[in-house]
């Protein structure tokens, strides 16, 4: 990956706003009770959770997903134009992904909204921060 040059901190930055954004979307104020049911966790389920095994992982995806997104841009993009190719990528490859699996797994279209928006809007966020870093 000659010519490719990636700043960690804005690698740093996007993956702790991907958790922030998580974090909210997840919230029982926005989609997390919907997505709960969705998915079929009772609240007792959701209270007995290993939740720092959970965000941690979460977060250590978050920091791969940014330094993913950082080193497609081989040259600097600004705002606009890395936010327009995070939303690509979350529209074009990761939704789009999720939609497949998602119908194979008979899941359900509410639920597909809200997992697949949640990625559309972290990839939009992420390829803002890497692209005006």
């Amino acid at each position: 990956m000659e010519g490719v040059s990636i700043n960690y901190l804005a690698v740093g930055v996007a993956a702790v706003s991907a958790f922030i954004i998580g974090g909210l979307w997840y919230a029982p104020f926005l989609f997390g009770k919907v997505w709960q049911k969705e998915v079929g966790l009772s609240d007792e389920e959701m209270k007995n959770a290993n939740m720092g095994k959970t965000f941690g992982i979460a977060f250590v995806l978050s920091l791969i997903i940014s330094y993913g997104m950082a080193s497609f841009f081989t040259e600097e993009v600004g705002l606009a134009e890395g936010a327009m190719y995070g939303a690509m990528t979350g529209i074009f490859f990761v939704a789009a992904s999720v939609g497949i699996i998602y119908t194979f797994e008979h899941k359900s279209l509410k639920l597909f909204f809200i997992d697949a928006g949640y990625q559309i809007v972290l990839y939009t966020a992420v390829g803002a921060i890497i692209g005006v870093w």
